[in-house]
């Protein structure tokens, strides 16, 4: 696994709000779900490889993915 590096964001209200809804509905921390939508944002436009067992077209987890 990758060594995490600490870093400081500013969100505004709405926006961190938001994020914290949306972490708890996904039963994630705030930071992971942030962690998560920037992962999926970057893979969606190319700019980071897919994981293991991830498809390049989607970003999906293979096992995931409908026969």
């Amino acid at each position: 696994m990758a060594k995490k590096k600490p870093f400081a964001l500013r969100l505004s209200e709405p926006v961190m709000q938001a994020m914290q809804r949306w972490a708890d509905d996904d039963l994630r921390s705030l930071n992971a779900q942030i962690e998560w939508v920037l992962r999926e944002a970057l893979k969606g436009r190319g700019r980071l490889k897919p994981g293991p067992g991830e498809s390049v077209e989607d970003g999906q987890d293979e096992d995931d993915s409908n026969p």
